[in-house]
């Protein structure tokens, strides 16, 4: 019978693991991207059942190849452009490892000094990095805590907004007969309608605001007669959710526009930067965020395009008090001296969960040694490679770029239409060296190349230009 890993045991078989990892690391360009097996194939790899002794570790380390691996989308392949990035780096995976090491349960500052000021001081320091408003910063009234993803951000935001909208009554009645209504363009994320119907909004409260056909951008004008219209037929709009980076094409919202008719109807502005907020480390590409000190809250996911290993969502409020106030609840079991002084954050009145892991240490690896420069070499890398292949695709007449593309997503399309252009993409990841998705644009199948694996280089993209014409020669030629 296997007792507990001794610290000896745990020193080499962990030595073991870190071999692996970065054999993994060197060796996952020269695996198909995606796997050919079937579904349920990985579970028909599996026992029945639960081992009635314990497994010695040569057979589970034997499994990671033989049961694991061949199951595995490989997301930091260099030829994986599907969905957004998913990054992950050293720095972020040893910070995960000290963070599962020391195994403190940071709910409240009481229960995890360190690791509850590690993440405020991240939080400040990723805000300085995108040169966030003044007021998002922990020294202000505002400041910043690690959700797990930005469907989570979407949903504390809704409830913060839900509470000021019904000026405190939602915490004790919930939304009672008040109709809520929540707003976003029709390029938002679907964890706007998820939040909503956690919330107890319900669908028919969600409100899609018309976008601009050439930008795909939320038109400032519609959504002032939505809520203008909301407002007239006695429902209370508690939330908008402008975007930054749309997950479709990467449309940017009009932040200024849309911040100054929230003011003025009084409404909780939530920013949702999931993918592109990443961008704004470098200096150039803070266009993106004009406006942004209009918004009560904002989010970006470090896990996406900035080498920080899933999960790990900024998000920012830019009063605090008014997040705590909805989401506080204290049980007589966490009462403690340091919450009752008032001089300490406990970050359990910021989210839904009670319990929180160490997150703050994988962004603290990752910030200390990429620093400011490394990361911004990394994102201008991205948006260089995704602006060569989207040249490739310009001079071939046969295609057409779908969307503006100002970061490292490129949508486009075959002119000879739809079911040519899902052939196109059916063929190319097929190959098993590239993998792609897809979306609608103005209702027309599209292509989506989204760059931002590290290890992706420009004889990737090239490779992959040359698969998609080849592809189209052949499809194009069957008619």
């Amino acid at each position: 019978m296997a007792g507990h890993m001794t610290a000896d045991e745990f020193r080499r078989h962990g030595h073991d693991l870190v071999d692996w990892v970065a054999d993994y690391w060197e060796s996952v360009g020269s695996l198909p991207v995606r796997p050919s097996d079937p579904p349920g194939a990985v579970a028909a790899r599996l026992p029945a059942g639960p081992p009635s002794e314990g497994d010695g570790f040569a057979g589970l380390r034997a499994d990671l190849d033989e049961v694991v691996l061949p199951g595995m989308t490989h997301w930091q392949h260099p030829g994986f452009f599907a969905y957004f990035p998913a990054n992950t780096s050293g720095p972020s995976v040893l910070g995960d490892l000290v963070g599962a090491g020391l195994g403190v349960q940071g709910m409240l500052w009481a229960t995890g000094p360190a690791a509850t000021e590690v993440e405020t001081v991240m939080l400040d320091w990723l805000a300085e990095l995108l040169d966030l408003p003044a007021r998002f910063r922990s020294t202000s009234t505002g400041g910043g805590v690690i959700q797990d993803s930005a469907s989570s951000a979407a949903l504390v935001a809704t409830l913060a907004g839900l509470h000021r909208a019904g000026g405190g009554a939602w915490r004790s009645s919930g939304i009672g007969g008040t109709r809520y209504t929540v707003f976003t363009s029709t390029q938002g994320h679907s964890s706007i309608e998820k939040a909503a119907r956690i919330a107890g909004i319900g669908d028919a409260g969600v409100r899609q605001v018309e976008v601009d056909p050439a930008t795909l951008a939320m038109r400032p004008s519609a959504l002032r007669a939505a809520l203008a219209a909301d407002v007239a037929a006695g429902a209370r709009p508690a939330v908008v959710v402008a975007t930054i980076g749309t997950t479709s094409t990467t449309a940017v919202d009009p932040l200024s526009e849309i911040g100054r008719i929230c003011q003025e109807f009084g409404v909780w502005l939530h920013v949702d930067a999931a993918y592109a907020g990443a961008a704004a480390v470098c200096p150039e590409l803070r266009w993106s965020h004009a406006g942004l000190e209009h918004a009560d809250s904002y989010c970006f996911d470090p896990h996406k395009w900035l080498l920080t290993g899933f999960d790990c969502d900024a998000f920012w409020v830019a009063d605090r008090e008014a997040l705590v106030a909805a989401l506080t609840v204290m049980p007589e079991y966490l009462r403690n001296v340091a919450t009752e002084s008032g001089a300490v954050i406990d970050y359990r009145d910021w989210g839904v969960p009670l319990g929180r892991r160490f997150r703050s240490l994988k962004l603290w690896f990752v910030l200390r040694w990429y620093g400011a420069a490394g990361l911004r070499a990394h994102i201008r890398s991205g948006v260089s490679l995704a602006q060569r292949f989207a040249a490739h695709v310009a001079a071939d007449d046969r295609f057409e770029i779908a969307a503006p593309h100002p970061f490292s997503l490129v949508c486009f399309r075959l002119k000879a239409g739809d079911a040519a252009s899902e052939a196109l993409l059916d063929r190319v990841n097929a190959t098993g060296r590239f993998y792609l998705t897809h979306t609608r644009v103005n209702g027309a199948y599209v292509l989506r190349l989204a760059v931002g694996a590290p290890q992706t280089a420009e004889s990737h993209v090239d490779e992959a230009w040359s698969a998609l014409a080849t592809a189209a020669t052949e499809i194009l030629a069957e008619g």
